[in-house]
């Protein structure tokens, strides 16, 4: 018996046990097996590796998708997460090559998939509060929010928790330096009923730009000055 004799439900099955790019090459064999990687029924689950893997035409992103995992451990996350005011121009160039993917990825999944259930992002140091707010907005179903080293984002992804995550329940704002424990406190205060982890993230050295810096200098020039 032959694959392209199965019907779809069997097809559908066995194409659940490959990876995406394992999928991708079956799927090009023919056009009844291209139907079916095409189905949205078999992207209920997407995890990527690093943003890079966004680039790729081997997965198919619709009202199916339940379990969205972008998680980034390279060691160039290191260079994502350096202010931007202190990159030098080498580190530039290595970002501009990916700062944008994962936020331009995430428009789609807020355009085409409603349904979302659980959204893990770690090591994506391009992604701001504007790209949580347009997640939270559009995937109103969302129940679990994990995030993990994103350096940009920032309390203000917790005050749109407050406002527009009704139904989540999980919310992991994990080693993000741009936390504070004041914004911690506040979504604990709205929303008691979430449960809410934050390792590290208050604990951390905020991003302070250079201009920002000079009030401090000058007042602790005037504290030796007077001491």
């Amino acid at each position: 018996m032959q694959l392209t004799q199965l019907n779809r439900e069997c097809l559908l099955h066995l194409f659940s046990f490959l990876d995406k790019d394992s999928r991708r090459s079956l799927s090009l064999t023919c056009h009844q097996l291209r139907e079916v990687f095409l189905d949205p029924q078999l992207w209920n689950l997407l995890c990527f590796s690093s943003p890079c893997q966004l680039r790729r035409d081997n997965f198919v992103l619709g009202p199916s998708l339940r379990y969205l995992a972008v998680c980034w451990y390279s060691s160039r996350v290191q260079v994502c997460n350096i202010e931007d005011w202190l990159k030098s121009s080498f580190q530039r160039d290595i970002c501009s090559n990916h700062e944008s993917l994962v936020s331009t990825f995430l428009a789609h999944v807020c355009n085409m998939c409603p349904n979302l259930l659980s959204l893990t992002l770690s090591g994506c140091g391009h992604i701001t509060d504007h790209d949580l707010t347009s997640m939270l907005q559009s995937c109103r179903k969302l129940r679990r929010l994990h995030l993990e080293n994103c350096a940009r984002i920032t309390d203000h992804s917790l005050d749109v928790v407050v406002a527009h995550g009704d139904n989540l329940e999980e919310v992991k704002v994990d080693f993000c330096r741009n936390i504070t424990q004041a914004g911690l406190q506040w979504l604990r205060d709205k929303r008691p009923g979430i449960q809410l982890s934050a390792e590290r993230s208050a604990g951390m050295i905020p991003d302070r730009k250079p201009e920002d810096e000079v009030p401090l200098r000058s007042a602790l020039q005037k504290v030796l000055l007077f001491s």
